[in-house]
C-alpha cells in the first residue's frame, strides 16, 4: 500500500446503474410492448396471439378481443408501463443516487458527491473539514422496510448518511465499513 492509499479512502455508490434495475426496465418494456400490442390488435380487429390461449375452446382459434373494455384496458396498461419503463431507463442513464464518499487525510476533507436528476442542481457536492466530523453512527432498523445506514455526524449540523439508498448491505458489511472508517478518522463509533 502506498502513502496516498494510507491518507485517502474513497467508497463509491452505486445509485440506479444495479443490475435489477436493468432487469426490471427491460422486463417492465416487454410487458407494456405486449399490452400495447394486445390493444392495437383490438382496435384494428386483428386477430392476436393471446387467442390461441383461450381455455374456453378445446382447439386454438383466432378471436377477436373487444375494444371496449377489454382493449382498452389494455392499451391503457400497456401505456403506463411504457412510460415507467423510459423513465427507469432515465434514472439508469442518469445514474441518480451513484456518486462516492472521500475521506482525505491529506488535505484535512470529506466529500460527498452524488448525481441527481438533471437540471440546476444536477450534482450534490459537499465538503467539509475533518476536525468537523464528531463521531460515525450506525442505524439499524428491524422489521419489513429493515434498513442499515451509516451516518457521519459534524459539529452544529445534521447527520449526513454515507450508504446508498436501495445498496443493501449484510450486517457484517455495515459493520465492517463503520468500524474500518471510524478507524481512519480517529472518531467515536456509535450505534
Amino acid at each position: 500500500m502506498t502513502q496516498n492509499n494510507i491518507l485517502i479512502r474513497r467508497y463509491i455508490i452505486v445509485g440506479e446503474r444495479r443490475l435489477s434495475n436493468y432487469w426490471w426496465a427491460i422486463i417492465i418494456f416487454l410487458g407494456s410492448c405486449g399490452f400495447l400490442a394486445t390493444g392495437l390488435c383490438s382496435y384494428l380487429e386483428i386477430p392476436n396471439w393471446l387467442s390461441l390461449f383461450n381455455p374456453e375452446s378445446k382447439e386454438p382459434t383466432l378471436t377477436i378481443l373487444p375494444f371496449f373494455p377489454q382493449g382498452l384496458l389494455m392499451s391503457f396498461y400497456g401505456s403506463l408501463g411504457f412510460l415507467l419503463s423510459i423513465y427507469w431507463s432515465l434514472l439508469i442513464f442518469w445514474n441518480v443516487g451513484g456518486g462516492f464518499n472521500e475521506f482525505n487525510k491529506k488535505d484535512g476533507f470529506v466529500r460527498i458527491f452524488r448525481w441527481g436528476y438533471p437540471g440546476k442542481n444536477r450534482k450534490i457536492d459537499l465538503s467539509y473539514s475533518l476536525k468537523d466530523i464528531e463521531a460515525i453512527r450506525v442505524e439499524l432498523k428491524q422489521g419489513i422496510d429493515s434498513q442499515r445506514t451509516i451516518y457521519l455526524r459534524l459539529k452544529g449540523k445534521r447527520e449526513i448518511p454515507l450508504t446508498g439508498i436501495g445498496q443493501p448491505l449484510t450486517l457484517k458489511e455495515i459493520e465492517k465499513q463503520a468500524s474500518e472508517l471510524a478507524n481512519f478518522l480517529q472518531v467515536s463509533l456509535e450505534a
